[in-house]
């Protein structure tokens, strides 16, 4: 069959063994050799691709860079993996109508740096950001530190072109600012994980860039008071752009991996980022730097662009620093009210020193979206079910304060076993029936999201 597709994609599909292996994973560790890859470069690539599947009952997995977390791109049994990036280019940029088409392979990175030379801007921005692909993002309707402020992936996808299991190829969306014809199949497909349809178009809502930019980092010896710190600011009417959050452990990665002067004594550090007119957010800075510090906290604010990039990179280091605690990381990325931000983060303190587990902490405390981190090797069975019985544990705590098991990773294959604990029985049968009226015969990235 392999040989069959060969013929039809001529150089544009590899058995060779090098590339299993390289398109057989992505950030979840999980991993898999599916039977080809295959990159088409055009909608009639994909449709081809779909009704020769179609046809053979041959399993499709898309995929764009890899970096997803929960195994969405991880291929099962008999798989063709499908590759987006060489459908990358950047269509149409409307500035009269601020918005841009891209195909799916786009590097989010990329267009945003694209749209800026036209006094643009795209708001989601996943820390991946610099290798990450548009399709990859409204599959998983990606977040970012900006989703505070701006929302998340789904909020700026006006319209989509996707080629259906069936191979045919379909339009949802508008190209205006409003249309409410008929149900959103828009808004279904962000967020599908790749198991309803295969985007091969993306058209975004943009917006004018920003007047001005102010950074502030801010420490704290005392987590609570820095928790304390992001309600009170909230309380105060201010929305900043972005508010992240480090622990004490995240910090020390950071430090030991790609050091940019970060107090090591420090239980957390706030980033916090206002944009806007200049006045306005100069007057926003000083509200918030002294609510942070009555609160104990040291104010820090970047001096230039340069400094603001120092502290964004620190921010985005921290994933790839974790790697040199443990060989093992179990990242998931659990939501809670953001009021309960500091009775997670005590929960979570308490169930590593428990269980001897290192936990570190980073994320979104503006939004509540915390990335729970549990460093194991996973070579130490022991270690590494206990762990995994610790997701569980963990899952059911932010459940229980009110939040979610997932704010932007999405289910994929590590969450799969536990979505039946937020979504009831009603509900997830409606959306296994969504899935079949789209792909009856499950050959589109089957095993995601339901278990």
């Amino acid at each position: 069959m392999v040989d069959r597709l060969s013929e039809l994609l001529s150089g544009k599909i590899s058995t060779e063994p090098e590339d299993l292996v390289c398109y057989g994973f992505d950030a979840s560790g999980l991993e898999a050799s599916p039977v080809a890859v295959v990159w088409p470069q055009d909608v009639p690539d994909v449709v081809t691709i779909m009704n020769f599947a179609l046809a053979n009952s041959m399993p499709v997995i898309p995929r764009g860079a890899g970096t997803g977390m929960t195994g969405g791109a991880v291929p099962s049994k008999g798989a063709i993996i499908l590759s987006v990036e060489k459908m990358n280019r950047i269509l149409d940029i409307d500035k009269e109508n601020l918005n841009v088409l891209v195909e799916p392979g786009v590097i989010n990175g990329r267009l945003q740096r694209e749209l800026e030379r036209h006094n643009l801007f795209y708001p989601p921005d996943p820390a991946s950001m610099n290798f990450c692909t548009i399709g990859g993002n409204v599959a998983e309707n990606a977040g970012g530190p900006r989703a505070l402020k701006y929302g998340v992936t789904r909020d700026y996808v006006m319209g989509l072109e996707a080629v259906l299991p069936n191979g045919k190829v379909i339009h949802t969306g508008v190209r205006t600012a409003k249309g409410v014809v008929g149900y959103d199949l828009t808004r279904l497909l962000v967020g599908s994980e790749g198991t309803l349809a295969v985007i091969t178009k993306i058209r975004l809502r943009v917006l004018p860039m920003p007047e001005d930019v102010v950074t502030l980092l801010v420490l704290f010896k005392d987590i609570e008071q820095s928790g304390n710190a992001v309600k009170q600011i909230f309380a105060k009417g201010i929305i900043p752009r972005t508010l992240e959050f480090m622990d004490g452990e995240a910090i020390k990665a950071v430090e030991g991996y790609k050091p940019v002067g970060l107090p090591q004594d420090a239980e957390a550090i706030l980033l916090i980022e206002l944009d806007g007119p200049p006045a306005v957010i100069a007057k926003a800075a000083e509200k918030i730097s002294a609510i942070c510090t009555a609160l104990d906290g040291e104010v820090i604010m970047a001096e230039d662009e340069s400094a603001r990039r120092k502290l964004w990179e620190a921010r985005r280091a921290i994933s790839p620093a974790l790697y040199h605690l443990k060989p093992t990381k179990i990242n998931e990325d659990i939501v809670v009210p953001r009021s309960r931000i500091p009775d997670m983060l005590k929960i979570l303190r308490r169930l590593s020193r428990e269980t001897g587990i290192t936990i570190v902490n980073f994320g979104h405390a503006g939004d509540g979206n915390i990335h729970v981190n549990l460093m194991v090797d996973r070579n130490n069975r022991e270690e590494y079910e206990n762990a995994q019985k610790l997701v569980k544990e963990i899952f059911e705590t932010a459940l229980e304060l009110g939040g979610t098991i997932s704010g932007e990773h999405g289910v994929g294959l590590t969450k799969a076993n536990y979505i039946a604990m937020e979504i009831p029985p009603v509900e997830l049968e409606l959306m296994r029936k969504i899935k079949s009226v789209f792909d009856p015969m499950n050959i589109l990235n089957p095993g995601k999201i339901f278990p």
